[in-house]
């Protein structure tokens, strides 16, 4: 029996609320498919957190793989999925949603468990490294890459001191079938503000540590030095290939599951010290030359404040995660082997990261900084391949070219390319949507927000007929002009690329 069928078989139809009561004011967290709830067990009266997602193909595929995953100790485990209708208070009727009803995690994200350890040592660090990489293990050994390895995503048990850590948010998660040899990202899809970003010519987020007295690294840059040195050297090696510089290996050179490592690593490096590897000393809206280029490489330093307690083997274990290239990267396997995770050492050295993310609003930035670098990681991944317009079975192009288009004479003139171009236009216009969501820019006199209005107006206008679309700017409360409510971007920039994927699969099945 295929993941599909096994996955479609325990899907339950019957109602939730024949079994569980379902506290809709409590969030446990809110997750970019909106907040976790809790639920309650009506026979044992046992707390559940409960997941609620729009029944859509991806929502399924991201169940299909988390049940994949999920046998495993150190990954969130799912007890059951409901698919029902639910109508939310702002809605005006019931929408098809699947709620995924998870096993509770008591203790918290990791890096507010650590400030609440005001000894956290290495040995503690490396046990949940340890356990975090056993997750991964296990996903990568399934051929999926999570892709969302971040902070919040790390859960513990319980508030015990051994309680386990344990992976969630499958979100992102993919199948890796190799298909990744480069980066997906051309000029026939990336946005040239996004296209700016792999070029090296970036707009780092504004994010900082609040005190300017401070003398602890700033964040600023940290999203830029993840995963860029990564895409570059990618798109560098496809081109050799290409020219039959180098010839191409026959393992494929994957990207997905690297990227996990990558993030392994910078979570290794945060939880020892208290802040990002790659940062600037310079508050600045652009990226200094010196620092561009330390990202670029992969170069940072262990500064000796932070790390001159902290052991040889655990920066060996950072340096080998955080190397620009992936071929030369620790795998999985090689972490799980490393000295580090392995060691009969005390390594009860207390270390300075817990007193620094007692500050709130140092974690918060950490955990932005994060966050926007995966997605900016994630959006190269949308490819989309238009195919000529003689072989695309359109409707809305047959009419096109059946109508031909109207000029203000009254003429009707038959412009085969007219669908063509208009379909570029319109993911165009998408990408437009997603740039300005994950590198905001704004002309003069002009504020971030009001550009996000004038480039989502832009989109709405070629892609009305897109119901995803619509439906997601109703529930961001657009008005047809702007957004009423403040707007949480991140969200905003992966819904639109659910609607390009949508837009671009629909293309190539006619």
């Amino acid at each position: 029996m295929s993941a599909d069928t096994e996955m479609e078989k325990n899907i339950k139809e019957t109602s939730i609320l024949e079994e569980y009561n379902i506290n809709w004011t409590q969030k446990l967290g809110a997750g970019i498919s909106g907040p976790v709830r809790v639920c309650v067990k009506k026979s044992t009266q046992e707390r559940f957190a409960l997941k609620i997602l729009l029944d859509r193909p991806k929502a399924r595929n991201e169940v299909r793989l988390h049940m994949m995953c999920a046998t495993h100790p150190n990954i969130v485990q799912i007890i059951e999925v409901y698919a029902n209708s639910v109508q939310f208070p702002h809605e005006s009727s019931p929408r098809a949603r699947l709620l995924i009803v998870m096993e509770m995690m008591e203790g918290g994200e990791l890096f507010h468990r650590i400030s609440q350890h005001r000894h956290f040592t290495e040995k503690q660090a490396s046990q949940v490294t340890k356990q975090i990489a056993l997750a991964l293990q296990h996903c990568h050994s399934l051929n999926i890459a999570h892709r969302d390895l971040k902070p919040e995503n790390l859960l513990f048990k319980d508030n015990s001191l051994d309680a386990p850590v344990k992976l969630c948010d499958f979100g992102f998660a993919k199948i890796d079938q190799g298909d990744l040899m480069t980066p997906q990202f051309t000029p026939y899809y990336v946005a040239p503000q996004i296209q700016s970003v792999f070029l090296g010519n970036i707009i780092p987020s504004p994010c900082s540590f609040s005190s300017e007295q401070s003398q602890t690294p700033s964040l600023s840059g940290a999203q830029e030095g993840l995963h860029l040195g990564l895409v570059l050297e990618a798109q560098r090696r496809h081109q050799k290939e290409k020219s039959g510089i180098i010839p191409t290996s026959p393992t494929p050179y994957t990207y997905n599951k690297s990227c996990d490592l990558w993030s392994l690593g910078v979570i290794i490096y945060v939880m020892l010290c208290g802040y990002p590897p790659f940062y600037s000393k310079h508050h600045s809206r652009t990226i200094p030359k010196d620092m561009r280029r330390k990202i670029m490489t992969g170069s940072f330093e262990f500064p000796e404040e932070e790390w001159s307690q902290i052991s040889e083997m655990a920066k060996d274990i950072v340096r080998k995660l955080l190397k620009v290239k992936p071929e030369e990267r620790l795998t999985i396997e090689g972490v799980l082997d490393h000295p580090w995770l392995n060691s009969n050492e005390a390594l009860d050295n207390v270390l300075p990261s817990a007193q620094l993310m007692m500050d709130k609003a140092v974690v918060a930035g950490i955990q932005q900084a994060h966050a926007e670098q995966l997605a900016n990681m994630r959006i190269q991944d949308l490819k989309v391949s238009l195919k000529p317009l003689h072989s695309v079975n359109n409707p809305i192009l047959r009419k096109r070219k059946l109508l031909g288009t109207k000029p203000k004479d009254g003429v009707y003139i038959h412009d085969p390319e007219n669908g063509a171009e208009d379909s570029n236009v319109a993911l165009e216009k998408l990408r437009d949507v997603i740039a300005q969501c994950i590198l905001p820019q704004a002309g003069k006199g002009e504020n971030e927000d009001e550009k996000l209005n004038e480039v989502m107006q832009e989109a709405w206008k070629y892609n009305r007929e897109c119901k995803l679309l619509r439906d997601t700017l109703q529930s961001f409360s657009w008005n047809g002009r702007g957004f009423t409510d403040k707007v949480d971007r991140l969200k905003l920039a992966e819904i639109v690329k659910q609607v390009i994927e949508e837009q671009t699969a629909s293309h190539e099945s006619q």
